[in-house]
């Protein structure tokens, strides 16, 4: 990939970087013929790196965990998805004033809503962080009102269901919950609780769709759980290619197809 001096750099600032969106972005800048090109990287002094972001003309970067909230107060406004979440996993840059936004809520409602998942579904959330706050916002406005968030920050959680009416636990109840949603790092490759599964297979058995939201691996304990006992399932990869082809428009104004997303998806699998 050659680079001139008008190419236009994209990044994404996580704790432990992955590939798949260094990928997916260069493999539709070089289909569609744009001169742009994306880089992962990791820092340990975000305030640092987001003055880069503005002071070198850097176009947009992703924001993952656990910089999601710690970016708020560093960007100069903030769209009505991250407003109202408190939340960002993206940041435009125009001409030095910098722009946050939550694609993550956007793929999420998105896919609630291709599954037809019905909103009078009782629901489990697990996780009261950035990416929590992102599908319990999707879960309200697409009219859910019947559920309850499973944290064990007593605080963050009983603030988040507050927000929206929800019930509060501290830990995962028995069958019950026909959705159940894990927006917690467990089952995350690389983490801690990698082997985990974020519900039990008795509650997982009883559900009519998991929504993982883990995008790595694929196949996390709690998505073969579910595949196991036959129970519908929405991938975390689903809500990272939705969310990656929102930033992408937000950073280029162009919106691809879903057949070249569907290619370049794959290759970035690959």
């Amino acid at each position: 990939m050659r680079i001139g001096k008008d190419t236009r750099l994209c990044m994404s600032l996580a704790a432990r970087p992955g590939n798949f969106g260094t990928r997916f972005h260069n493999y539709l800048y070089g289909e569609l013929g744009l001169d742009y090109v994306y880089k992962a990287f990791t820092t340990r002094d975000l305030p640092a790196a987001i003055g880069g972001v503005r002071a070198l003309g850097i176009r947009g970067c992703a924001i993952s965990m656990p910089f999601k909230e710690d970016v708020i107060p560093l960007v100069d406004e903030l769209a009505p998805s991250a407003a109202a979440l408190r939340s960002v996993n993206t940041v435009v840059n125009d001409d030095g004033r910098l722009t946050a936004y939550n694609t993550d809520y956007t793929a999420i409602r998105l896919l609630l809503e291709r599954r037809a998942v019905p909103t009078d579904t009782e629901f489990a959330l697990r996780g009261s962080g950035g990416m929590a706050r992102a599908v319990a916002g999707a879960l309200y406005d697409a009219g859910f009102r019947h559920g309850t968030v499973l944290a064990r920050n007593e605080a963050a959680g009983r603030a988040l269901a507050a927000r929206y009416g929800f019930d509060w636990r501290p830990e995962a109840p028995g069958p019950g919950a026909r959705l159940l949603v894990n927006a917690t790092p467990i089952g995350m490759t690389g983490g801690p609780e990698a082997e985990r599964s974020a519900f039990e297979e008795r509650a997982v058995a009883a559900a009519g769709t998991v929504f993982e939201v883990v995008a790595q691996p694929v196949e996390t304990p709690l998505v073969g759980a579910a595949r196991a006992a036959g129970v519908a399932v929405i991938t975390g990869a689903e809500v990272l290619v939705l969310q990656a082809v929102e930033q992408f428009e937000l950073y280029t104004g162009v919106r691809p197809d879903d057949a070249l997303v569907a290619r370049a998806a794959a290759h970035a699998r690959g």
